[in-house]
């Protein structure tokens, strides 16, 4: 039977429930969070907790924590706050953007034993282990490091058979690039989900994706540079021509962030990315929902986009 690993230990597919694909509990810098706690303002834990307590209330059962070692990864604060909310969280191994220059000679095998051992063995220090796979390209492409840490990912999902969540650019079609070097490694794309999907309306580029068999992470709420209304519409769209089964809506909110200093010596009060979506986690049932309903999806159609398809999705089938 395939379970999933949690921050918290193991669960079924079936156990998933509602669930966001793609957010953040905490987003920083590595070691940032035991170095400079205080940079990510105060009662980081509380808050933390308090932001998912509300998650749970409206019903939401787990989420995604895409939180790689490059943007701060920090398992034990992740534990800590899904076992304060009662949302299961699946956390990241793999890779973002960010690859230092003392890396640029390491080697996809090298990099895949790393990521394997966190799937298997568990985030070192700890024995909390990585539930999905992770790796990144943007508006430069799918550079030389970038393309290591796709291998890399790759290769630890063929040996592991944990699926893999692909930060994309769709303004580029980066995933064009992503996707051909998934199948040069032989991985199957309906165990991939290309992400950050609804920072354009080209359904077109978008169905090319699906007919490949993968999934599509509409993650971005309320994003920038399309409105939130038009994200809903691209999705709707989608729905009506047949591909609401491989969806997966999402916000790509962060709880904790750094808060900067203000032009006159002060520190803000709410991070950058808080400011942008207040709602954080419930935007997705105050605004998306009630307009995905408005333009006529279904009840099935919600439970298809937040249940079914992350459980199909984990579960292999």
């Amino acid at each position: 039977m395939t379970t999933i690993n949690t921050v918290t230990g193991t669960i079924a597919p079936e156990a998933l429930g509602f669930t966001l694909m793609h957010e953040h509990v905490m987003v920083s810098a590595s070691g940032l969070y035991d170095s400079y706690p205080d940079l990510l303002g105060p009662d980081r834990e509380r808050r933390a907790i308090d932001c998912l307590k509300r998650a749970k209330a409206i019903g939401i059962d787990t989420i995604i924590d895409a939180t790689t070692f490059d943007l701060g990864r920090n398992p034990s604060l992740l534990a800590q706050v899904a076992k304060g909310s009662g949302v299961n969280i699946i956390n990241v191994t793999g890779w973002w953007l960010e690859v230092p220059r003392f890396m640029q000679g390491v080697g996809p095998n090298q990099m895949a034993r790393e990521f394997v051992r966190d799937i298997t063995e568990g985030f070192r220090g700890t024995d909390i282990k990585a539930g999905i796979l992770k790796c990144a390209a943007d508006f430069e492409g799918v550079t030389k490091p970038l393309e290591t840490m796709a291998r890399a990912v790759a290769r630890a999902h063929l040996e592991t058979r944990v699926p893999i969540m692909v930060h994309s650019y769709p303004t580029g079609q980066v995933a064009r690039r992503q996707i051909k070097i998934f199948k040069e490694e032989g991985v199957d794309l309906t165990r991939v989900k290309i992400d950050h999907s609804n920072d354009t309306t080209d359904t077109e580029y978008l169905k090319w994706i699906l007919d490949q068999g993968c999934y599509l992470g509409l993650d971005r709420y309320p994003g920038r540079n399309v409105s939130p209304h038009m994200r809903t519409v691209t999705l709707k769209k989608l729905i009506d021509e047949g591909y609401g089964d491989r969806l997966c809506p999402s916000h790509d909110c962060i709880c904790l962030h750094i808060h900067n200093e203000q032009p006159d010596g002060t520190i803000a009060k709410e991070h950058d990315f808080a400011l942008r979506n207040p709602d954080q986690y419930l935007y997705m049932h105050r605004h998306v929902i009630p307009d995905l309903m408005e333009m006529g999806a279904s009840d099935a159609d919600i439970q298809m986009l937040f249940v079914e398809n992350p459980r199909r999705f984990f579960g292999g089938r």
